[in-house]
């Protein structure tokens, strides 16, 4: 090698000094470098042992570019650096380092590792180390020196090592780690490294748990069906969302599948509005009411602008910065600018849950318009019995559910009667526009939108008319990044909203000190538990299954990980008629829960919890009748006597006061602190599940130093049925709301049904109690915080990772930030490319998935080609040519053969609610006495309602489950009514000749 090489080999390791230093790796580099004397070496040891790799790095370096070498040196180091595995230095070293694209995202990467630190060393490392060995990430020593540090120091010191290791790999590395956790199954792992949303428990809708028959009604000539108010279906396969029992031509619709696990909606300054619940339907004598008028202030008069010169664009505010105020102004505008050019204009708001249609019709659009304009609402709380086409003519402006429209606009792709198009609408505004994404309501509908905006470019080169679509108005808080780990991956997340809205521009801004209202914020960290006896009894009941079972879990018990095992492995023992396994999975399910809440909430409540869930299991097993005899396993009377067993020793624990976890006591210093040193304060705490909402607002209503400091708590949740924890309704949620705007309540105990869109009033105190889900979620929680001196904490048990992903998501929150200035300022030729080229590519992805459903073979088979078997004791229910379908919904089966088969037992979870159904049962199978369905009512028709979620499906030789029906590609014939009506009055007739 030649001096002038040997000199821009130095000249190099001086540049990429700072880089190189934190990727090198030194003890195994040093073995290979041979032109460095002994002496240096053990020296350079010595600073790593004691300093650490970057300071012994930094040293060879300066050794290296110091001292004279041998002939030959520069090859001998980069050879070096390839047998140490230090691949990513050697790229470096000869002077062609990644792009500075590829540079950043890679650093965005490392920073994230380094951010997610505390919950990454809990990783199965000996696993993880295997599987990054086979994708080549690490090299045989590494997997030595790991394995070493988790034989001799623990699983977190390995899983350190290896970390450490990990980020020093050349560009690409991340990927790979992903795929090496995924197929080591810490799918949760991968989802936050993502920054997708953990699992949601929420769901909020109104009276999600009721549905009505549906009849004809003698005004409407029997074209179209209404609602009965005498009558009702009762069915808990509802879950998805009850709404979607009735489609768009009966207004009690509101959305199949939607499936959207939060309450979202406006979060808006109140103005001069009557307090919430007040209705506008009243006040059409009141003279003030036309005198109403909309005032802007300059930063939503700026970034409406582009709206009122008619441009699709997407307005970007804070929580609380009157994003819907905004948009009322501008329907306003719209309407009136079509009305002077003598030019028909309506306009639709689309939300995605039901009760925000209510809301913004009361505290916005129907408060503002509804004396100058026509403005009509449209959900599945919806009492009007004239079809949803018939409204959008006869009204200026209609609010309605996205799936609502959606359902209608499909109806009129396959030409049925009731017909609606998106050329009627001149206006679209949507509301928290981020969820304009795949599988949502709102992405089909501008899906649609986005294939009649290209086939327009095509008629105009035919010079033929276009068909006019509607300007788009997309409102939202925060459109998040979408997992991004660069800042370029935000601004494509960034680009591909606008595109997916067709946007001509996204406008934003940032508020001054007087108009944003950005709460004190900080982290409040617990001790973890020193002594869990409590826990310790269940994770030894946990054992005692996993013996039982011959089951070995890849995980720890009270973990998420730990419940995505035991649902893979009650799942794969339910389609291998295992019953042994399933009924263990199930339990320990529930156990898992228990150690959850036991880690969050009191271990009293963890207690009732597993006490309550045992009950009714054992209750299902006693014979409701004489016509059934309901069988227990061994496996069922082993896990029955086991906890029955240990029962009192958890009762005992649950008392001792000293083994509670400390993120209550760590609560409960912060509402005392809070509540006390406010003149008036007004909360609101977020905590995960409903279950543990509830238990929060029992521990501070039993606790008497709160009554001190003058706390009134009650809990809000979601209205979506679940076995666990009652819903609550429409009318409970509204009164709670109006008790907190009154000061009746000062604290409210919410999940995350109030973290987006409920229009609730200011808060000064905001706690996310041990809950962190993505940055989105973050800032619609911390904007909640809207009064003057407001708070928002942030309580998390040390070591447990919850704090670390909130910084996370303030790390998201910037990138976010930036990637809108970007875009914002992107060239107006490369933007528009951009947009081009996304929504192209969205609509050819459309056409693919609609091409690979029609292709499923499953759905031109016959239904008789599947069959049903219940899913805990195998026993054949019936074949799929005895299902029928009701509003294309519910599968019933009202086979003579099929009602041999199960018992019907009372409603028990109805019975709690108090609700007066005229049929309130639930069918369960006669052999094992699990629940199948619900016996519902349609049309004074008893019919057997099946929920798929609880049978093996055999198609063949495969057994599948499923959660929803609709997951199962194959279409049923629709119920015949007349037919089973008529077999009804010939068997009535029969009976009545017996009698005489």
């Amino acid at each position: 090698m030649s001096i002038d090489q040997d000199a821009e080999t130095r000249h190099i390791l001086d540049c990429f000094r700072d880089r190189l230093k934190r990727i090198i790796q030194v003890e195994p580099l040093l073995d290979q470098l041979h032109f460095l004397g002994q002496d240096r070496r053990d020296k350079i040891r010595a600073k790593s042992r004691a300093d650490g790799d970057i300071s012994a790095a930094a040293l060879l370096i300066d050794d290296i570019i110091q001292t004279q070498h041998d002939k030959g040196w520069p090859r001998e180091l980069i050879t070096a650096l390839e047998t140490a595995g230090c691949t990513h230095a050697v790229n470096y070293v000869l002077n062609s380092p990644p792009d500075p694209t590829e540079e950043a995202e890679n650093d965005s990467c490392v920073r994230l590792i380094d951010l997610m630190h505390l919950t990454l060393v809990n990783m199965k490392t000996a696993d993880v180390c295997a599987h990054c060995c086979s994708l080549e990430l690490l090299t045989r020593e590494d997997q030595e020196n790991i394995m070493k540090a988790t034989e001799n120091l623990g699983n977190i010191n390995g899983a350190r090592v290896l970390l450490k290791r990990l980020v020093k790999n050349e560009v690409g590395w991340f990927s790979k780690f992903l795929q090496a956790l995924e197929e080591t199954e810490h799918h949760e792992l991968v989802r936050e490294l993502r920054g997708e949303p953990c699992h949601e428990d929420e769901s909020m809708s109104v009276e999600t748990h009721q549905i009505r028959t549906v009849e004809t009604d003698p005004v409407m000539n029997g074209s179209m069906p209404v609602l009965s108010a005498n009558s009702s279906l009762v069915s808990e396969d509802l879950d998805s969302s009850v709404d979607s029992s009735l489609d768009s031509s009966v207004l009690g619709a509101s959305a199949e599948n939607e499936d959207v696990d939060m309450y979202k909606g406006q979060e808006e300054e109140e103005g001069d509005r009557t307090e919430e619940g007040d209705s506008t339907e009243d006040d059409d004598d009141d003279p003030s009411a036309s005198k109403r008028t909309i005032e802007l202030r300059d930063y939503q008069m700026e970034v409406a602008r582009p709206a009122l010169e008619e441009n699709n664009i997407i307005i970007c505010l804070p929580t609380g910065s009157g994003k819907t105020r905004v948009a009322v102004y501008i329907t306003k505008e719209h309407l009136e600018r079509k009305k002077q050019m003598g030019q028909p204009g309506k306009v639709v708001v689309l939300v995605n849950q039901v009760p925000l249609v209510e809301q913004h019709y009361k505290a916005e659009f129907g408060w503002f318009l509804k004396h100058q304009y026509s403005v009509e609402r449209v959900s599945g709380a919806s009492q009007l019995k004239i079809s949803f086409p018939q409204i959008i003519e006869e009204n200026d402006i209609i609010i309605c559910t996205a799936q609502i429209l959606e359902n209608s606009l499909a109806k009129a792709k396959n030409s049925d009667e009731d017909r609606i198009k998106l050329s009627q609408f001149t206006l679209m505004v949507i509301d928290e526009c981020h969820h304009t994404k795949k599988g949502n309501a709102y992405n089909h509908i501008m899906i649609r939108y986005l294939k009649q905006k290209h086939k327009n470019q095509l008629l105009k080169k035919q010079d033929k008319s276009p068909v006019a679509i509607p300007q788009i108005l997309g409102l939202t808080a925060s459109p998040g990044v979408g997992g991004a780990m660069s800042q370029m991956m935000a601004e494509q997340h960034i680009l591909k909203i606008c595109a997916n809205l067709d946007a001509y521009t996204i406008k934003t801004k940032t508020l001054g000190e007087e108009e944003a209202k950005t709460p004190f914020k900080r982290i409040a960290r617990a001790e973890g538990r020193k002594k869990d006896p409590f826990g310790d009894v269940i994770k030894k009941i946990m054992d005692e299954i996993h013996t039982h079972a011959d089951l070995l879990p890849t995980c720890e018990p009270g973990t998420q990980n730990y419940e995505q095992w035991a649902v893979q492995k009650e799942q794969n023992a339910a389609k291998e008629e295992n019953q042994k396994v399933r009924v263990c999975a199930e339990h320990l399910r529930h156990y898992n829960e228990a150690l959850h809440q036991s880690n969050t909430i009191r271990m009293s409540d963890a207690f009732r919890f597993l006490n309550k869930y045992h009950n009714e299991e054992l209750k299902t097993k006693s014979s409701p009748d004489e016509e059934g005899t309901v069988t227990i396993t061994d496996t069922e009377r082993f896990l029955f006597t086991l906890f029955k067993d240990k029962k009192a020793k958890l009762e005992e624990l649950m008392g001792k006061p000293e083994y509670e976890n400390n993120n209550l006591a760590q609560l409960k210093t912060i509402i005392l602190k809070e509540f006390s040193t406010r003149a008036v304060a007004r909360g609101i705490i977020f905590t995960r599940t409903r279950l543990s909402a509830l238990a929060l607002c029992q521990w501070i209503q039993e606790n008497p130093k709160f009554d001190e400091v003058r706390v009134s708590a009650s809990y809000l949740i979601g209205g979506g049925d679940q076995s666990v924890v009652k819903p609550m309704t429409a009318a409970e949620q509204k009164d709670v709301l109006q008790r907190f705007r009154k000061g009746e309540i000062n604290l409210l105990i919410a999940t995350t049904v109030a973290e987006e869109g409920l229009d609730i009033a200011e808060c000064n105190v905001v706690i996310r109690y041990c809950l962190v889900t993505n940055e989105v979620a973050m800032i619609q929680a911390r904007g909640r915080g809207r009064a003057e001196d407001s708070s928002y904490t942030l309580v998390a048990e040390a070591g447990s990772g919850v704090a670390e992903r909130e910084s996370v998501n303030e790390y998201r929150e910037k990138m976010m930030s930036k990637a809108i200035a970007k875009v914002c300022k992107m060239n107006r030729a490369d933007y528009e490319k951009k947009i081009r080229e996304f929504q192209i590519q969205a609509i050819i992805e459309e056409k693919v998935k609609i091409k690979k459903q029609q292709q499923k073979g499953l759905m031109k088979e016959s239904p008789s080609k599947i069959s049903l078997s219940c899913r805990q004791c195998s026993v054949f229910v019936c074949s799929g040519e005895h299902l029928e379908i009701i509003e294309n919904m519910h599968h019933v089966n009202v086979n003579e053969q099929f009602s041999k088969l199960f018992i019907v037992r009372e409603n028990t979870s109805l019975q709690e609610r108090l609700l007066d159904y005229e049929t309130n049962g639930v069918i369960a199978c006669k052999n094992c006495g699990q629940q199948w369905g619900s016996m519902m009512l349609y049309k004074s028709i008893e019919c057997p309602c099946l929920h798929i979620k609880n049978f093996v499906v055999t198609y063949g030789s495969k057994k599948k489950t499923f959660s929803k029906w609709s997951e199962l590609p194959i279409r049923f014939p629709a119920f015949d009514y007349t037919q089973h009506a008529d077999l009804l009055v010939e068997d009535s007739d029969e009976e009545d000749m017996d009698v005489d």
